[in-house]
Parts: C-alpha cells; structure tokens; sequence
C-alpha cells in the first residue's frame, strides 16, 4: 500500500503531516512511503533524514497525488488537486467539513475516501489519534506567549529593592483543551488567572491548575456527548457577556477560546466591553478561523481599539511546527495502526467501527458521515 505525504500548499503552513521517525514505523508494516521534496522543511526535516528513514524522494507533485493509495496532509487538498488522485484513494487530513461543502461534494464525486481529523471521536480509546486536541493544545500555549510579547507589563509579581511588581492578571474565556493549557501557562509564568467557561464540570479542572473559576449564572448550560459546549441562546449570551465585561474591565490579558463544534464561534467580546478594558491590555481571539470570538478582531492581524490590542491570528499550532508535527504525526499513525491489515498490510476502512463511523466523510462516491449529510 503506498502512502504519499505531499508538501503543505498554504504558504504560511509550517507543519508537516508525517515526520522521518514515523515513516520508519510505516514501512515496517509493509507500506511503501513516498513525500513530497522539502516536505518538512518548514520544521527543519531534510530530504535526507526522509530517506534514511525509507521514503522515496519525488519532486513530482501530479505523479506522487496519482500513484497514492492513502494521501496525509495536514489541511484540506487544494480543489484543483482532487482530480489528480485515483478513485478509491484514500485522504486524511483536516477538511473542515461543516463549512466547506463544494470540497467534500467534489471529494464524493470523485471516489475519494475521506477522514477528517476534526471529526475523530473524543473517546479513550481514540485519544492517541486526536489531533484537534493535540493541536489545540499547542494553540493555548502559544496564546500565552503571544499575549505576553504583546503586552506592556510583565507577567509574575516581582519583589525589587524598588518595590513590588504586582502580577498580571489574565482571564481566560473557555477551558476545553486551549484553554486549560492558556491557563496552566499563564499560571507558570506567574500571573494571576481568572477563568470561565459554560459548562460546570469543568471548574474542577479550571481549580486544579490554580486559577480562579469565575462563576456567572446563566440558566441551564452543558455539553454534547464529544465533550464540547452546547451552543448558548441570546438571552444567555447577554448575561454572560455581562458577567464577562466586569473581569474584562481589570484583566491585562484576555484570551478566548469558545467554540461550538460545527458552527460560527460565538462573539463573546463586543465593542463596548473592549472600551471598558485598560490600554495597553491584550486579546487573544484564539478561534478566528470559525469565525472568532471578538467583535472587530480582523483574521491575521493586530488591530488596536482605545488602546487595546486585539490579535486574531489562525492556526497558532503553525508558530511551534517542530512540536505540532510531532504530535499531528503521532495521531496519523495510531489511526493507521489501529486499523492496519498485518496479513494484507493494508489500511482497512472498517465502517462497523465507532472511530470509522465518527469521522469518515466519503466513501465510494456517497457522503456517508450522519452529521455532514444533514
């Protein structure tokens, strides 16, 4: 079975799908392994480490998409390179299926089986193959970072023979796997950390990191079976945005997180609680990819409203490629061993099975997932 991993098209992507010391593990199963020239270049792989691990080295985009059985990426296939790939091929990656509905259509109409990684489910034994997680992870340190080169104060509490340097105090908005790591960092840089979210079982975890849990009550809240939060009415927005501008109004960092899995994230930070923040204070708007969580807050920008930046820039897993690599390859080839043929050395698509069924999108020329078919 070959496997082909092509070099990531989108010109600010760092990451690479498969990294040397997997390619080893693959080709022990009996798979062929063929990348792209410079496929990991943005995190420092060489063709030469690619090689020593077993891969075939091709400068030819159009024949290494052609020959593939399985394809890895990272991000959705470019629409005009769908074509090129053989019917019945297999391809994994991230493919935002809830909001691109012409990719998956031209996917189906080709023959292409698709997995996205968005869709594995947030079970224990599909954990290792999370890469919404993993990624998501890295996301929330970064956003720690970003926030601290960007603002005009230092973090922990510093005793001088000058004085005391009181802590800076970061709030953060939603604790799923971003925000508990935005916290933890934070925490580790010596802030003082505030932290809300929707659902109630997760103040312990919020507690357990050493942050404050900031409680505002707004009726009858919870999550979906894969872990997320459910979706807020108006009249519950209004009050937690309420609740949400008095912490907004003394923090020098605010970083949000929320999302509600397959649609627009909600806006949390409107106009007017930004005019109420300090100047000089920063927001991390950490899913501005669907859609962001800050009113005015511009896609891969800072913009400065009263005196408060505003930074909306995607994809922040892209800014520590070496460990999103990492880890994003990890998940890749515990999906692929979990479902690998060691008699037929080949990747079965087993649709009696639970992960299969969460996350497969198309197969022989039907869209076969419940929730992307809706």
């Amino acid at each position: 079975m070959k496997i082909c991993i092509p070099k990531e098209s989108s010109h600010n992507e760092t990451r690479t799908a498969l990294i040397p010391e997997n390619v080893v593990k693959l080709i022990k199963h009996g798979a062929e392994v063929s990348v792209e020239s410079a496929v990991g270049s943005g995190c420092g792989y060489s063709d030469e480490e690619y090689s020593k691990s077993g891969a075939e080295i091709t400068h030819d985009r159009k024949a290494l998409l052609s020959s593939a059985d399985i394809v890895l990426r990272l991000r959705k296939p470019p629409a005009e390179e769908i074509s090129l790939m053989k019917k019945g091929a297999i391809h994994i990656s991230f493919l935002d299926p809830f909001n691109d509905y012409n990719l998956i259509a031209k996917l189906t109409e080709h023959g292409i089986s698709t997995i996205s990684m968005e869709m594995i489910p947030r079970t224990t034994r599909a954990q290792k193959m999370d890469a919404l997680s993993s990624q998501a992870n890295l996301a929330g340190y970064v956003a720690v970072i970003l926030a601290a080169d960007n603002l005009n104060r230092i973090l922990p509490m510093m005793t001088t023979a000058a004085g005391t340097i009181m802590p800076a105090k970061v709030f953060v908005i939603g604790a799923g796997v971003a925000g508990l790591q935005a916290i933890a960092t934070a925490k580790r840089l010596g802030a003082s950390v505030e932290a809300f979210d929707t659902r109630p079982a997760v103040a312990e975890q919020i507690q357990s990191l050493g942050a404050k849990c900031v409680k505002i009550d707004i009726g009858e809240t919870g999550e979906t079976k894969g872990g997320y939060a459910k979706a807020l009415t108006e009249a519950q927005l209004a009050k937690q945005r309420e609740g949400i501008q008095k912490v907004c109004s003394t923090s020098d960092i605010v970083i949000t997180t929320a999302q509600v899995f397959g649609k627009k994230a909600p806006v949390i930070i409107t106009a007017d609680m930004i005019r109420t923040m300090k100047k000089g204070s920063v927001i991390i708007d950490l899913p501005i990819e669907s859609g962001g969580n800050v009113e005015g807050s511009v896609i891969d920008h800072i913009t400065e409203k009263n005196g408060v930046k505003i930074i909306a820039f995607p994809n922040l897993a892209t800014r520590v490629p070496i460990a999103a690599s990492k880890v994003y390859s990890t998940n890749l080839i515990s999906l692929l061993e979990e479902f690998w043929n060691k008699e037929t050395k080949k990747f079965v698509l087993n649709l009696e099975d639970e992960i299969i069924r969460g996350c497969l999108i198309t197969h022989n020329g039907q869209i076969i997932n419940p929730a992307i078919k809706k």
